[in-house]
């Protein structure tokens, strides 16, 4: 899929991998040219070529058959070198509808500590439209904490319903089936803390 097709956030993420470049440092460390990397991978030239330099961002099956030729697993490409620290900017954070490509979404998320690999926890924030569905019963992890910013936020825990305001924080176990609705006719704002 080509950077064109995709967002310029998503865009962004996919170049921080630096796929290409690491490609390209696999290669010329076998001392192979990119015709003899064509042959042994059944991709051209000119398509290595433009992988390597970050202008089109490789399938799954391409990235594969790329890692079988260097011997090397797919997670070869996909670590991460921003290990200890993450600073998420205000915009530059992705922000995700959930559950994607519904309209009007339930809610959506943007990702606090994304750049942080192995993390142990995911934190995110959270915006519940005024009038939004609740979204889906889900479950997830170990242990979630809400902590709501601005608004008013329903949360179903195991059939049973919480409604927090401003200021209002709760804790639960998320192995249990759960939602969350936005109240009143503002945007809620909600800080989401999950340990996976």
């Amino acid at each position: 899929m080509s950077g064109g097709a995709m967002s310029d956030t998503l865009t962004e993420e996919l170049e921080k991998y630096r796929i290409g470049p690491r490609m390209r440092e696999l290669r010329l460390r076998k001392k192979l040219g990119l015709v003899q990397l064509a042959e042994h991978t059944g991709l051209s030239p000119a398509m290595l070529s433009k992988i390597e330099r970050g202008q089109v961002f490789p399938t799954l099956p391409t990235l594969l058959r790329i890692a079988l030729v260097f011997r090397v697993d797919l997670d070869y490409f996909f670590k991460k070198t921003e290990a200890r620290i993450a600073v998420t900017r205000r915009d530059e954070r992705i922000r995700l509808a959930i559950p994607g490509g519904t309209s009007p979404a339930s809610y959506l998320f943007e990702s606090l500590d994304y750049p942080l690999a192995e993390r142990r926890m995911e934190a995110f924030l959270a915006h519940f439209p005024s009038g939004a569905p609740p979204s889906e019963p889900h479950q997830h992890g170990v242990e979630e904490m809400i902590y709501v910013i601005e608004g008013s936020l329903a949360v179903v825990v195991d059939e049973e319903t919480v409604t927090l305001g401003e200021g209002d924080a709760m804790s639960f176990d998320p192995s249990l089936l759960h939602s969350y609705q936005g109240q009143g006719d503002k945007e809620c704002l909600a800080l989401v803390v999950a340990l996976a």
